[in-house]
């Protein structure tokens, strides 16, 4: 059985905090924590969360709860689906799930919202409206 690589290096690049234990060192282009340990590439936040946690269960990543994209904290990170941690956040998805009305302040519940594609929207008030519209614009043309 060959010796276990030494942890020690990992944790010399970590800074702790009350809160977040900040990487030190390389980061990659999002602003992840990069280490090489054990002759594989790791994100700095999993390998942590591996060594501290256990093995992260198959098929579901790591979602930083605090936000912070280089904290390894392991009490920071939560397993859960690419779904999940994509909604949770900040980008594009995860803004548009939480938005509760329409730009025209119409409410996104369930008699006034429509389905559009897999994962898409609609505000019926704004299609009958827009439909109203249009058909009063065919009349008088």
């Amino acid at each position: 059985m060959a010796p276990k690589p030494d942890i020690g290096r990992f944790w010399a690049k970590v800074e702790k905090t009350d809160g977040c234990w900040l990487w030190k060192a390389a980061r990659d282009l999002n602003g992840y924590g990069r280490i090489a340990y054990a002759g594989k590439e790791w994100k700095a936040h999993r390998l942590a969360y591996t060594v501290v946690v256990g093995p992260i269960p198959e098929g579901l990543t790591l979602d930083h709860l605090c936000r912070v994209r280089h904290c390894v904290n392991p009490a920071h990170l939560e397993p859960v689906t690419n779904r999940e941690n994509l909604l949770r956040g900040n980008g594009w998805a995860g803004r548009h799930a939480r938005k509760t009305h329409c730009p025209q302040n119409h409410p996104y519940d369930e008699a006034n919202t429509y389905r559009m594609g897999a994962n898409g929207r609609g505000c019926r008030t704004c299609a009958r409206e827009a439909m109203r519209r249009k058909r009063a614009t065919r009349v008088q043309g």
